[in-house]
């Protein structure tokens, strides 16, 4: 874990963090210690331009919460040195008045414990039988979630609130908003790992009945390596599709992308996000 360093603000109340230097931007990294998952781990949170500003201290801005945040803003951190380019795409799209100034928090994962944190049910392909997803949600909105409110300008409101990932990540996302109904309200599902603990996910998901104002669900049809795995991959994630639609959403709520010839991998995930951030909080 890297050593904490103070803001050169003196008389700044925000807890001490390190700036992500490769990053766009204004990126500050907390550590954060969680009780509920008994670990520490980095929150990244990337600010708009200008937030410090004077004249915009009354201000408050709408979040997105993204999981492993490890693979959102540098590539030194990346998996496999591959970033999704967020604060690139958040910038642009703020400066071209596509989406409204944002503030960004990436939840790093905690490497060995990620599948464990990330899968809310028990599973035989992977075997993983002490699973710990069912926390996550009390992680994120008992933990994570006020520290923010505490530390930023967050806007209140599902309206104002986003949640996503991408595999296992927008699995535990969208567990997350189907248990806990109301508390976001734009909702961002790149390559679900819809197969994991035999499909329980899709089950699941027929019993939610108040789904997020936007959802922005996308899948590539060469994710799994071969063929007939691939179809798989695709009918699930339209299978999911099916059930968002059904719990009306229409296509001013529900923006569906299946790319061809796309793999499950962060290059996907980052060409596709300024779709997504432009669906989700955009006018």
């Amino acid at each position: 874990m890297q050593e904490l360093q103070q803001t050169v603000d003196q008389n700044s109340t925000t807890p001490g963090f390190i700036r992500g230097g490769l990053a766009t931007g204004d990126l500050r990294i907390h550590e954060f210690r969680s009780r509920i998952f008994r670990n520490s781990r980095f929150l990244r949170i990337w600010l708009p331009q200008d937030y410090d500003e004077a004249s915009n201290a009354g201000l408050r801005y709408p979040v997105l919460y993204l999981n492993d945040g490890q693979n959102l803003f540098e590539s030194s951190t990346a998996f496999g040195g591959v970033e999704w380019q967020v604060d690139e795409t958040a910038d642009r799209l703020i400066r071209d008045g596509v989406v409204p100034p944002m503030i960004i928090v990436g939840i790093d994962n905690t490497g060995k414990n990620r599948i464990r944190e990330y899968m809310p049910h028990r599973s035989l392909n992977p075997i993983m039988l002490r699973v710990q997803g069912e926390r996550y949600p009390a992680f994120l909105i008992k933990e994570v979630m006020p520290f923010i409110a505490r530390t930023y300008r967050v806007a209140s409101g599902s309206e104002n609130t986003g949640l996503g990932g991408s595999s296992l990540g927008a699995l535990i996302a969208l567990y997350t908003v189907g248990v806990r109904p109301g508390m976001f309200g734009r909702l961002l599902i790149e390559s679900p790992s819809l197969w994991a603990s035999n499909r329980q996910a899709i089950r699941d998901a027929r019993d939610v009945t108040r789904w997020p104002q936007r959802i922005f669900l996308a899948t590539g049809t060469a994710e799994a390596g071969r063929e007939d795995r691939n179809r798989s991959v695709v009918d699930d994630v339209r299978e999911l599709a099916a059930i968002f639609r059904r719990g009306g959403l229409d296509d001013k709520r529900l923006r569906l992308v299946v790319e061809d010839g796309a793999t499950h991998h962060e290059s996907a995930w980052a060409r596709r996000f300024p779709e997504a951030l432009t669906f989700l909080f955009g006018s």
